[in-house]
């Protein structure tokens, strides 16, 4: 036989054996290839916004590239591992190591660029389907066409060309550095199999599970008022995530055998062949693989937080509008108002208008505060606040003794805890009124650029009239009055908004549309949910396929067990029950730790992002479990075959 058939011969052979790895290679490609080819498309300009699209997409490229190539280097230590002793063959009928990895890297030549080619064909196949994706989220009104970028293939062949070379730089140091007799015996070695639980790892799974546990409970209590400036804030954020990483390595690492064990002593050592198959999996093998699944974990929680938190943002974009300019069009000067609502009048647009008028007053609510955070910017004391008339908000009448709040929301409840009652008191420039707390309202009543965020003090008008009298000038804003202008008919916001960015004072900071506010809060947040939800498919690809190839070499290794146990007289079916049970460990545990992770990391601060919890969080969750458990299906189906081929 020739070198050139022993090199397509073994081609072939490698072909059926790792569809996966050839499937990864694929997905690779495809996925950077279309990702790139976005990058070079002339619409991303429309994408400017807040965020530059086309150097946003470069710069989650690098972030790509540095997952793809972790994955195949990984993949690829397997790879040449199973053929350690093909390798010792190669040795021992006489072929130098020189010889031995030109082969090697003639046939990873061939299959690697095959890959790269479909994979590349693949990519521009759903390039369009990819840029279709992008505009539809943010909102881009572009039409997506399908055409080959040359600038993007070459990147992506130079890219995967550098990976190719660092591969194969990997495996001529591995048969560079292995003996004719280590060769054959790569595959034999156990991964770290014990018989007994020694103390030491006791206590390492126990303090796995209280560093979680501690992590997840100073989390829940992030905003609560324990930690009263931002330093302390800083530390507890940092403390959360160095415990969190530190419980889930000692929980791979010793908690999981642990609780394995406690299992297995609970039953007195009577275990059915299903118990025997799955604990002594996880009470043997994770713990070899404790880093490895620490990283999985981590970062897949990383992937699923960022993207619950940006689809928390898109999601509430128009709540999130609305709270910034309560009407469709906010004018803080009633000469800019009026302009505008000429202009809307010409054009046939009906609206209504209504006028606010606002002054600023210091007010004590150390009495309602039920969280105290120094170094921010408020003062429980004397707190400048914005104050209007209840005759001038439809649908309120506060009483003569009482303050009103109106706009909440979960960030300034989660900052604030304000308390149901108390006793507030308002400052002016040289009296005091003292008024008790009325509550507060959802609505807002007047502009974040008028409040700065904080609630509105609504007051009867004969308070409101006092304080009037009695300014302190030094704390008044510029403008005094808010005006709103309401479409209609909403079906004309489009028109309106057109026109409204026609004019030339639309940019100042005094004149907002609510459309707009929407529609850029969407750009942003949906460019970041597009970058994030692609780098979080890769790894989620590429993570799933290393457990993937982890089951593979474990069953493999485990084929003469299934073969003793065929002929003691079990069934596949009484075989494959215990490795469903087994997979549903291997993959269960990683995925449930790591839908913890980021359910303590979202819940903790999510207001911030957006108004609405359950509803993206639990989409997101659901759609990454659903995908990863895939993998989970594809080894128990490979298992079938090791099972069904054992005798």
């Amino acid at each position: 036989m020739s070198i050139n058939q022993l090199i397509f011969r073994s081609f072939r052979k490698n072909l059926k054996s790792y569809y996966l790895y050839v499937f990864a290679l694929i997905f690779s490609a495809a996925l950077y290839f279309a990702f790139v080819t976005l990058q070079f498309d002339p619409s991303m300009d429309e994408a400017e916004g807040s965020v530059r699209g086309a150097a946003g997409i470069g710069a989650a490229s690098v972030l790509l590239i540095g997952i793809v190539s972790i994955f195949l280097l990984y993949a690829n230590n397997l790879f040449i591992k199973r053929r350690s002793k093909e390798i010792g063959l190669f040795q021992l009928i006489g072929m130098t190591k020189n010889r031995i990895f030109a082969i090697l890297s003639a046939e990873n030549l061939l299959l690697y660029y095959s890959s790269l080619v479909v994979g590349t064909a693949i990519g521009f196949a759903i390039s369009k389907l990819v840029a279709m994706i992008f505009f539809r989220l943010t909102g881009v009104d572009e039409t997506a066409t399908l055409s080959f970028s040359g600038p993007a293939f070459v990147q992506t062949l130079l890219v995967f060309s550098a990976v190719y070379l660092l591969i194969m730089v990997m495996n001529l140091l591995y048969i560079k550095r292995q003996s004719i007799l280590s060769l054959f015996h790569v595959k034999s070695k156990a991964e770290s199999r014990v018989k007994k639980i020694s103390i030491l790892e006791i206590l390492i799974g126990l303090l796995g599970i209280i560093l979680i546990g501690t992590g997840y409970y100073v989390s829940a209590r992030l905003f609560d008022g324990d930690f009263a400036s931002i330093t302390q804030l800083f530390t507890a954020m940092v403390f959360i995530l160095a415990s969190v990483i530190i419980g889930t390595y000692f929980f791979y690492k010793g908690s999981v055998s642990f609780i394995a064990n406690l299992i297995r002593k609970n039953k007195g050592g009577y275990l059915n062949i299903n118990e025997v198959m799955s604990l002594s999996s996880i009470m043997f093998r994770m713990k070899s693989n404790a880093m490895l699944l620490t990283i999985i974990t981590t970062v897949s929680a990383l992937a699923i937080g960022l993207l619950s938190l940006s689809y928390i943002s898109y999601y509430s974009a128009e709540r999130s509008a609305e709270t910034s300019a309560p009407d469709d069009f906010i004018f803080i000067t009633a000469e800019n108002a009026e302009t505008f609502g000429d202009v809307l009048s010409e054009n046939g647009i009906a609206y209504s208008e209504k006028k606010i008028d606002v002054i600023q007053a210091d007010i004590g609510i150390e009495e309602i505060l039920g969280t105290e955070i120094e170094n921010v910017q408020f003062d429980a004391d004397r707190m400048n606040m914005s104050v209007v008339s209840d005759r001038q908000v439809e649908g309120v009448d506060v009483s003569i003794d009482d303050i009103l709040f109106s706009g909440s929301s979960d960030a300034i409840q989660a900052l604030m805890n304000l308390q149901d009652e108390g006793t507030l008191t308002l400052y002016g420039d040289t009296n005091e009124i003292e008024k008790e707390y009325a509550g507060l309202r959802d609505d807002y009543v007047l502009p974040a650029l008028l409040t700065g965020g904080l609630p509105a003090v609504v007051v009867d008008e004969t308070v409101y009239d006092m304080l009037a009298e009695d300014l302190d000038e030094e704390i008044q804003r510029e403008s005094s009055l808010y005006v709103g202008l309401t479409l209609e008919d909403p079906d004309t916001v489009e028109k309106a908004d057109e026109l409204f960015r026609s004019m030339p004072f639309s940019e100042e900071a005094g004149s907002a549309s609510q459309y707009s506010m929407e529609r850029m809060q969407k750009l942003s947040m949906g460019f970041i949910m597009f970058v994030v939800g692609f780098l979080g498919l890769t790894f989620l690809i590429t993570s799933g396929c290393i457990l993937y190839f982890k089951q593979v070499e474990e069953g493999d290794e485990e084929q003469p067990n299934y073969r003793i146990l065929r002929k003691l007289g079990f069934t596949r079916q009484d075989l494959l029950k215990g490795i469903l049970q087994k997979q549903m460990i291997n993959f269960g545990i990683p995925l449930a730790v790591g839908l913890l992770h980021s359910y303590f990391a979202v819940r903790s601060g999510w207001f911030f992002f957006g108004t609405e919890l359950w509803t993206p969080m639990i989409i997101v969750m659901v759609l990454y479990a659903g995908l990863y458990s895939i993998f989970g299906i594809l080894s128990v189906v490979y298992y079938k075959k090791v099972i069904r081929t054992a005798l």
